[in-house]
């Protein structure tokens, strides 16, 4: 496999030679691009959180997780240091991902309103859950640099998933504008005028394929935007219902 030689240090170079999912996500895990987001990942996943001192952390890369075939793609900014880092499943072990199953769960796109670890027999339906950043970045920021990086991962798990993919949930500001500049640089024909991110916020376009996609955003199911109200579990609901009826649908423009 020619990109195996690149995957640890040049995620631009891997990524465009990958044919399948199950190859990415390989190469994701693999991946040592980033030296303070290696650091701080193992770090992490060294000291550890008191409450979870008996635990094996993963400490590695985050992939995404659900089927090859998805029709809904849920994109979220980075894995927790104490969730995805140390259970190695994107939005899982934490309460951020609490919220994203059980609302996934209440609208038939999960079998278990819960996500506890890589082995609690989770699975997603019609859908698939990524992150912008694979690697947990120290205060939850990511610089310029590393987010330019990690990049190339998303961008061709947005390629590998098109044929199938109808709808897109941005959950936050930056996995909003990480999927319509992943969308931009695919040559999809955004329309000129969209709207701001917020939530709820949403448009339509017809994919080079001529299929009609959604793109839907929310905020994200952060204790920041959960424990203030900022987000409530009816408006998530109500947003990944959207989502999730569109992407089984869809609906002429």
């Amino acid at each position: 496999m020619e990109w195996l030689g690149l995957l640890r240090t040049n995620p631009a170079l891997a990524a465009p030679k990958i044919r399948s999912l199950t190859l990415l996500d390989q190469a994701i895990t693999d991946c040592n691009a980033c030296p303070r987001l290696v650091k701080w990942r193992e770090e992490v996943a060294a000291t550890k959180r008191r409450a979870y001192l008996g635990h094996d952390y993963w400490g590695k890369p985050i992939t995404g997780f659900g089927p090859a075939r998805a029709k809904l793609l849920v994109i979220g900014l980075a894995p927790g240091a104490h969730g995805a880092n140390r259970t190695g499943r994107v939005f899982t072990g934490d309460s951020s991902g609490d919220w994203l199953y059980r609302s996934l769960h209440k609208n038939g796109l999960a079998k278990l309103e819960t996500s506890t670890s890589r082995d609690d027999g989770q699975s997603l339906i019609d859908t698939r859950i990524a992150c912008a950043i694979r690697c947990v970045p120290p205060g939850n920021k990511p610089t310029t640099q590393e987010a330019a990086t990690c990049h190339p991962w998303l961008q061709r798990e947005f390629e590998l998933l098109m044929p199938s993919v109808r709808t897109f949930l941005a959950l936050g500001l930056i996995a909003w504008k990480a999927t319509l500049d992943t969308l931009d640089e695919l040559d999809e024909q955004l329309p000129r005028k969209r709207p701001k991110f917020g939530h709820g916020a949403s448009f339509k376009f017809r994919g080079s394929d001529g299929n009609i996609r959604l793109v839907i955003g929310s905020y994200h199911p952060s204790q920041q935007n959960t424990f203030t109200g900022k987000l409530t579990r009816s408006q998530l609901d109500s947003v990944v219902k959207k989502a999730g009826r569109f992407a089984h649908a869809g609906k002429p423009l």
